[in-house]
């Protein structure tokens, strides 16, 4: 009987994922799509930053997270990311929106279901099956990198994203007073680090890519991976609660898919690096809070800033 490993190395999970990449950024061309702007992630997010990554977590050498029963409890993490996607994603967000009206209810509303669905409820499935969430949620803060990490990478992605997203321009149409600015931006760091960091950094790296490591054996195989199921799992709601004005909404679900690969993936590949290479989820929720800040602060001071 031939025992020899047949699970793919290094190179063939790369290739893997760039086929797969590569094939929806040509969907998108072909279909007449936005392509473009999937290159640019990639090679910022998906190469460059996490290039970088790789230079300041050299000297790391991070605890590797203990599963137990690698395929019951990725199967289990799997099944749960479908009602998740469909379920959450899909149905209960918009039913959460419609039942509500706009504004501070909602949006606190909206962030405690979050924390229940991306939080809650995989902690209890892992605790049920015998996992223990210690090792998912140490903050390593006294491992050396850290606070360099956390440094470097959060200045380049507040950089970054001051001059790709329009926040700035919206933000000087908003004419806030500088007062108003003083809380409203740390204010608005805390609820991005709650709602989008710990919510889905907690799930698709902390959990999911654990588990798919202890699955694969392969630490870049769970990360490329993870990347792309992170990625399918925007798919439906992008899909069905979208419209013509969302970036990626289209009525053709494979285009739809192939955006959510090309241009979310290369995102979680910097993500699933830190997280491999540092094993804070600490670190993972303040950098996912460095993204989405910015974008986010025009909307933030439309419901929270004085009226």
């Amino acid at each position: 009987m031939d025992n020899s490993d047949k699970r793919l190395g290094p190179f063939g999970y790369l290739a893997l994922y760039l086929f797969v990449w590569g094939g929806s950024v040509y969907y998108l061309r072909h279909a007449g799509a936005e392509w473009t702007f999937p290159l640019i992630s990639l090679g910022v997010f998906g190469i460059g930053l996490s290039l970088l990554t790789l230079v300041l977590t050299h000297w790391s050498n991070p605890p590797p997270v203990i599963v137990k029963r690698p395929g019951l409890e990725t199967g289990a993490i799997l099944a749960f990311l479908v009602v998740y996607a469909f379920g959450f994603l899909g149905w209960a967000m918009q039913a959460l929106q419609d039942a509500m009206l706009p504004g501070e209810g909602q949006e606190l509303a909206i962030l405690l279901v979050k924390l229940v669905a991306h939080v809650v409820l995989p902690a209890i499935l892992l605790v049920a099956l015998g996992a223990h969430l210690e090792p998912l949620l140490e903050t390593h803060l006294d491992r050396r990198g850290f606070w360099l990490t956390l440094t470097v990478l959060g200045v380049a992605l507040l950089g970054l994203l001051a001059v790709v997203s329009p926040s700035l321009h919206e933000l000087q149409d908003l004419k806030p007073q500088l007062s108003t600015l003083a809380w409203a931006m740390p204010a608005a760091f805390v609820w991005m680090a709650l709602e989008a960091g710990l919510t889905e950094e907690f799930l698709f790296r902390a959990v999911l890519q654990t588990r798919l490591t202890a699955l694969l054996k392969s630490e870049l195989g769970a990360l490329l991976i993870g990347a792309v199921l992170f990625a399918l799992a925007h798919f439906p709601g992008l899909y069905f609660r979208g419209d013509p004005g969302v970036d990626g909404y289209s009525t053709d679900p494979v285009q739809v898919m192939a955006f959510t690969i090309a241009t979310l993936s290369p995102l979680a590949i910097l993500f699933g690096t830190i997280w491999a290479r540092t094993r804070s989820l600490l670190l993972c929720v303040l950098l996912h809070a460095a993204v989405d800040v910015l974008p986010a602060l025009p909307e933030f001071l439309k419901i929270w800033g004085p009226q």
